[in-house]
């Protein structure tokens, strides 16, 4: 049975790395967000406007519960998902997680390049974006520090960076196992 569990903050590819990983292992792959949105018939951003993070926060913990029962499956999470209840703890009794580890400059040029879809980075300057970035890693890395793997990612412009970060992730999690 195959259950890798991505973590890591915003920008730094749990999406695109599980996509690619799912497809490596031939498993499932789930981006929690979108499960959640598929589950509850809405956008992450309406739920928010609804019921306030709290009110997210709740439900996401309750999908997380969902998606880390499935089996032969790569799931990608939030980056605020770990950081919340029981949740570090709950995903390393299910799964392997790994925390793809990105510095503050890799994930700035990350989200530059996906600036418009995000919302929470709507009409920041290159230095608020900075800034953000590093005030938010401070205060959840020791959430991400207690994942049972942590893959240092690089700068993913590319397919070949994307591959090689893949390639990271499942010796990684593979020790033989996989």
């Amino acid at each position: 049975m195959i259950r890798v569990i991505l973590i890591g903050y915003m920008g730094a590819g749990k999406t695109t790395v599980g996509k690619e990983l799912a497809k490596m292992l031939g498993v499932t792959f789930y981006d929690l967000d979108w499960y959640i949105e598929t589950r509850m018939r809405k956008k992450v951003k309406e739920i928010f406007d609804e019921r306030g993070e709290e009110g997210f926060r709740k439900i996401e913990h309750n999908m997380l519960h969902e998606v880390a029962e499935f089996e032969n499956v790569v799931i990608s999470c939030g980056g605020g998902t770990p950081c919340f209840f029981d949740n570090m703890d709950y995903m390393n009794s299910q799964g392997d997680v790994v925390y793809l580890k990105g510095t503050p400059d890799i994930l700035f040029r990350h989200l530059k390049m996906g600036k418009g879809v995000r919302p929470l980075l709507l009409g920041k300057s290159d230095e608020e974006l900075k800034t953000f970035i590093k005030e938010q890693l401070d205060k959840r890395e020791e959430f991400y520090m207690k994942a049972k793997h942590i893959v240092e990612i690089p700068c993913m412009e590319n397919e070949d960076k994307v591959s090689e970060t893949v390639k990271k992730v499942y010796e990684k999690v593979d020790n033989g196992r996989l």
